[in-house]
């Protein structure tokens, strides 16, 4: 397994693996590597020839109250679950490689940007879809892999793929969750004991609402205030929302028809933690 620092290298080395029409397999990330990545990185490991995985704390994505300068940093330890899942390159910038001075384009996604998260994290998603857009520049991934626990960033990069005529599949694979059904997140290791049990009630309020729309519940205001109720019950908890919403353009819907994003971000003490179950009709 290689660690490679700069653009220059890695795009030496990639053109190595075009030229021996080896396929590449990428799983973009910010480190502290957990299941869900190990997940990802498993399955692109049987689905190319090679994996990359990129390790980058992208500070384009940060808003200027947000966690950038703390966000787990542990290469050593990403390092060795890479090699355990049989990584073979990791890419390793640091941000004046991605960002050097005098920077000045960036990519941003109309309407899909600024719902949800969005209306929350002004500037989140054209921080995500920039860099993404850079890494598959310099990666030339033929599949690259995301989690659906990121939903709406799924969404938008599906999107920006297909507008700018990328030359990649995006796999978006399920949600991977601790046993209790917290979904795995690097942010979930700031939550102290109490916290996390609290926060399983994301996961129970979008149980909730499934179990509301199978027993015939389609009224989508009404099923939102039986999740805003329970989870308000908690008192760490603050909710940013809870959204349903369709699942291609992400506009909100009034009644459960088809199928539908149940979305929500949610705030466990002063961890912001966001989570989200597909539904069909």
């Amino acid at each position: 397994m290689q660690i490679i620092k700069t653009i220059k290298k890695l795009r030496k080395e990639i053109n190595k693996l075009k030229r021996r029409n080896k396929t590449i397999g990428f799983v973009p990330t910010m480190g502290a590597l957990h299941r869900g990545h190990l997940g990802l990185i498993r399955r692109a490991g049987k689905e190319n020839d090679i994996v990359v995985v990129s390790i980058f704390v992208n500070p384009a994505q940060f808003g200027p109250k947000e966690d950038f300068r703390k966000y787990p940093r542990n290469l050593k330890q990403d390092a060795g679950l890479c090699r355990k899942a049989g990584v073979d390159i990791i890419f390793y910038p640091d941000a004046k490689e991605i960002y050097p001075d005098n920077y000045k384009t960036y990519v941003f996604v109309l309407k899909l940007s600024d719902c949800l998260c969005g209306n929350f994290r002004p500037g989140h998603f054209q921080g995500v879809a920039t860099v993404v857009t850079k890494l598959f520049n310099m990666v030339q991934p033929d599949i690259a892999y995301f989690g659906q626990k990121d939903a709406q960033q799924a969404v938008i990069i599906k999107k920006m793929v297909s507008d700018l005529n990328m030359p990649l599949k995006i796999k978006v694979l399920p949600t991977v969750r601790e046993d209790e059904g917290l979904a795995m997140s690097s942010r979930n290791a700031y939550l102290s004991e109490d916290e996390r049990k609290d926060a399983l009630v994301l996961s129970k309020a979008l149980n909730l609402a499934r179990g509301l729309i199978k027993a015939g519940l389609k009224d989508a205001p009404k099923i939102i205030a039986r999740m805003r109720k329970l989870i308000t019950a908690k008192k760490t908890s603050r909710i940013d929302y809870i959204s349903i919403v369709d699942l291609e353009n992400l506009k909100p819907v009034k009644k459960v028809s088809h199928a539908c994003l149940i979305a929500l971000a949610v705030w466990i003490g002063k961890i912001r933690l966001i989570d989200n179950i597909i539904v069909k009709k």
